[in-house]
């Protein structure tokens, strides 16, 4: 397991756009799904990866919990599921079954869209404002495998607060998420690595 950190895309990033199939619906979701939000969150996250399954119950409970405030989520797996068959869209419907996400879990086959967000790492977060603007890209909490700290969701909790309640983040408050990298694809690794 190589741990990698978020690239920390710069803040005021526009959302970029994509269109993706969730495979428990067999619907397709694009940006345009979500722009009538207060806040959207989005996660690149997998169905394998122990830095996700560490937090997902929390990280599900925490977005349940702020929809009503006007809180969209959606996350997307762009791991390649050639070589790592567990992440496979068949395995992302039995995981978004179980946990009962209340949130879309699509898949990036191409791995276009993990690029263009710059996604590093699962999970890798990315929370935008009303307009679509990059708020917080950082961790969930501090809270990894075997470090012993409890799953809180304090660095998320104040981030989507304060997109919610119109007040900036402190660069200082933005800590990079940290995980499993992405799995690209043979010869479909990105660039903004070097």
């Amino acid at each position: 397991m190589a741990r990698t950190e978020s690239t920390m895309l710069a803040l005021g990033t526009p959302a970029p756009d994509f269109s993706l199939p969730e495979p428990a619906s067999g619907k397709t979701f694009s940006l345009a799904n979500f722009t009538c939000n207060e806040a959207l969150l989005v996660i690149f996250m997998c169905n394998h990866c122990p830095y996700v399954l560490h937090l997902h119950k929390q990280l599900n409970d925490l977005i349940r919990e702020y929809q009503p405030r006007g809180l969209a989520a959606v996350a997307i797996n762009a791991n390649d599921v050639a070589n790592y068959p567990d992440d496979s869209p068949e395995k992302m419907v039995e995981v978004t079954r179980t946990m009962d996400y209340c949130f879309p879990y699509l898949f990036d086959e191409d791995q276009s869209v993990a690029k263009a967000y710059r996604a590093a790492c699962t999970p890798d977060f990315f929370l935008f404002d009303g307009e679509m603007r990059l708020a917080y890209r950082g961790q969930f909490d501090a809270s990894r495998p075997n470090n012993g700290q409890p799953v809180t969701g304090k660095d998320m909790r104040a981030a989507i607060e304060a997109v919610l309640t119109g007040r900036s983040i402190p660069e200082d408050a933005q800590v990079p998420s940290m995980g499993c990298n992405i799995k690209w694809k043979g010869g479909n690794e990105p660039d903004y690595f070097g």
